[in-house]
């Protein structure tokens, strides 16, 4: 029995953690340790988990406790209510996890949980995928291959994101530790390759929210859609830290867009501006995007389609939600890329 518990987050009054308690294949000796075949069978044995189902699971964080039990494919989505005070000079915090299950070893276990400091005055939600790094979302054999396949160190960030994710982070005032909180369409089986995605790329880190289990088949070979439970999970983090305003960053190769559009209207003055990475130059795209631009325009929320992530970095500027120095490393690291595909194109 394995349990895989995912970096959790949560307020001074509730906080939510997931995970999953699964058997997982072995991989033989005669598999080498490196190579496309360890990679493929590695890729294999994570798609094909078995999750297993009624497993009593135990949480504890400071003295707060609950059990609950696995679902029938080995998750479990505890919220947890906060009865006694915890610390409110750190932000990250450890759960205990005690889980037990017929005819297995009981396992321990620990993750970290964020919840955000007193101070806080601003909430990001980002996606990932064509957002964070290139997935090629509209291209599914490719998508799949870069999702499944491809090593951390292989994954292609945008340029500038770190930089801009970390002035975001940290806000105008280079202090702050506002909670980010990424959703992606992709399964929980990348989970492990996204955290060391984002340590490679230096972006800080905040619970990786993934939509659910894609449930691959040859009955069902692509992802179903996940727009419904994108937008469930956002009213959750919505309600949760409900005094926060709060930015949304998606891309606009997807359904982000007319999201984040919703979102601003079923909650009034709590979406500052919606950032929306352009991902493909279509006209007719674009043309949508801007008609969602302009059923915005009573409100208090501005949606900017951005080619870059320059162009992101001057708004949050502009609207005071970034420093001026986070603001310059954006530039920098972006025209450093650039510079470095002219090298490259040049033969350099």
């Amino acid at each position: 029995m394995m349990v895989h518990p995912y970096r959790g987050y949560g307020s001074s009054d509730e906080v939510f953690v997931m995970g999953r308690v699964f058997r997982q294949a072995a991989l033989g000796r005669a598999i080498p340790r490196r190579g496309i075949l360890r990679d493929t069978a590695d890729v294999t044995r994570r798609i094909f988990r078995r999750g297993l189902a009624n497993a009593q699971v135990d949480i504890r964080i400071g003295k707060n406790e609950l059990t609950l039990a696995t679902d029938r494919d080995g998750y479990f989505d505890a919220h947890l209510p906060i009865t006694h005070s915890l610390p409110i000079d750190v932000s990250w915090h450890r759960a205990d996890i005690h889980v037990r299950a017929e005819g297995q070893s009981p396992v321990r276990t620990d993750v970290e949980v964020y919840i955000p400091p007193p101070e806080t005055d601003l909430l990001v939600i980002s996606d990932i995928d064509d957002t964070v790094m290139f997935t090629g979302v509209a291209e599914k054999l490719k998508m799949l291959y870069r999702l499944f396949v491809r090593k951390p160190h292989r994954r292609t960030a945008f340029p500038g994101v770190a930089s801009l994710y970390q002035a975001l982070h940290r806000g105008e005032t280079e202090k702050a530790e506002r909670p980010i909180l990424y959703v992606s369409r992709g399964p929980w089986a990348i989970y492990e390759m996204l955290e060391a995605f984002f340590q490679l790329n230096r972006i800080p880190v905040g619970p990786i929210l993934f939509l659910r289990e894609w449930g691959i088949s040859l009955r069902h070979p692509w992802p179903r859609k996940a727009e419904a439970h994108k937008r469930m999970l956002i009213d959750r983090m919505l309600t949760l830290f409900d005094e926060l305003p709060c930015i949304l960053i998606g891309d606009s190769g997807q359904h982000d867009p007319e999201v984040y559009t919703e979102i601003v209207k079923a909650y009034p003055g709590r979406i500052k501006a919606i950032y929306i990475r352009r991902v493909d130059k279509d006209p007719k795209r674009e043309q949508a995007i801007q008609r969602l631009h302009d059923e915005l325009a009573d409100t208090d929320c501005e949606l900017v389609l951005a080619p870059d992530s320059i162009l992101i970095a001057e708004h949050a500027h502009a609207n005071g939600d970034i420093s001026a120095r986070g603001l310059e490393a954006v530039i920098r690291d972006v025209k450093e890329h650039r510079e470095e595909e002219r090298r490259e194109a040049r033969g350099c």
